[in-house]
Parts: C-alpha cells; structure tokens; sequence
C-alpha cells in the first residue's frame, strides 16, 4: 500500500519522538554538542532559524550526513552517529521525515522538534 505524507511523518515520530520546545532549549544548554537541523529550504528558513542551527534542506540531508562520500559533499557535524541531533523545519512535518532519514543512517539519538520554528518563534524565543 502506498505510504501519504502523514504516514511518513507518523513513522518519523515514531523512531524520533517530538521533543518540546523546552526540553530541546534545555538539551542544548546541557549539551552543547546537539546540533539542531533546519531541513527548509536555504530561502525559506533564512532569518528565520533558530539560533545555533544548520540549515540542510531534506533533499541533501542524506548526502551531508553520509559517510562515505568524499568530503566535499558530507557535513562534518554529522558524521559521529551518536551526537544529539533535533530536526525542524516549519510546523514540524519535514522535520519528522528527516529524523526518519537520520534514523536509518544509524543516527541514535535524533528527536523532532514538537510544532517546529513556528512553535518555537510563538514562544517567543529569537531567531537568526
């Protein structure tokens, strides 16, 4: 059977589990070395970050976080499997298919920012 969007963002949730807008501020003061990946494309999430985060729209997040393409195309701050990593994007639901991506490359510790950068802005937290 073929699989909609929200299915698979339903899987990404699931081997993902969302994280809380406070939780995640509170990971990244205790773990600095969580890096936080905005999967929008270049356009759509400049200025508009969170602080902190890299933007690899989901089209190249394979390619940035693979191991064993040359180094040129691969993004240095996910090469280690086991760093922290949270994934957002706007309200959330690309988010959850890169967590799922990052997942089946044998990243094991990769959560979903719960409402994206839409959430996180509501808040009232800054953006960059």
């Amino acid at each position: 059977m073929a699989k909609t969007f929200a299915d698979m963002v339903a899987e990404g949730r699931t081997v993902a589990p969302p994280i809380s807008i406070d939780d995640a501020k509170a990971q990244l003061a205790a773990h600095p070395e969580t890096v936080v990946v905005d999967v929008r494309q270049e356009g759509d999430a400049k200025g508009d970050g969170i602080p902190g985060s890299v933007n690899i729209p989901l089209g190249l997040l394979a390619i940035r976080a693979d191991t064993k393409l040359p180094e040129q195309y691969r993004d240095g701050r996910l090469q280690d499997r086991s760093v922290p990593v949270i994934t957002t994007c706007g309200p959330g639901g690309q988010a959850a298919l890169a967590a799922k991506t990052l997942h089946d490359m044998g990243f094991t510790n990769v959560r979903v920012l719960d409402g994206g950068t839409v959430a996180w802005k509501a808040a009232g937290n800054a953006v960059e």
